[in-house]
């Protein structure tokens, strides 16, 4: 028996045959990278703010389908296409995270998929 659990959610948009939306081990959740789309896959219109925010609620959908939640996240990687939206993402993560806040790293990254302008991960324990 596998102790390598697939998770997907029903409320983000369909990767299975590029990736799993979190891969559950014993004690953790890997949570995979969540651009600013929507349940159809569309980016959600806006700027960085708005896309921060439909980034934390795709994770939380994946959270909720492996049976953790935004209280359980230990770590966070945030990667930005332009570190001058540092404030403006931040301003919108201090109000929907949980206090205490996760570990967090935030970068810039040269390019994001569909050239998006921030991308989330996460980890969690179970």
């Amino acid at each position: 028996m596998s102790t390598i659990e697939k998770i997907n959610s029903a409320q983000n948009p369909k990767h299975e045959h590029i990736l799993s939306h979190a891969v559950k081990v014993p004690g953790l959740i890997f949570l995979s990278g969540q651009t600013p789309v929507d349940r159809s896959g569309k980016l959600v219109a806006g700027g960085v703010k708005e896309h921060t925010a439909q980034c934390i609620q795709n994770l939380g959908d994946v959270l909720e389908a492996a049976g953790s939640s935004w209280e359980k996240v230990v770590k966070v990687n945030v990667y930005l296409k332009n570190m001058d939206d540092f404030a403006a993402m931040n301003e919108v993560y201090e109000k929907l995270l949980p206090t205490p806040k996760p570990a967090r790293t935030c970068i810039q990254a040269a390019k994001l998929p569909n050239d998006v302008d921030i991308e989330i991960e996460a980890i969690a324990s179970t």
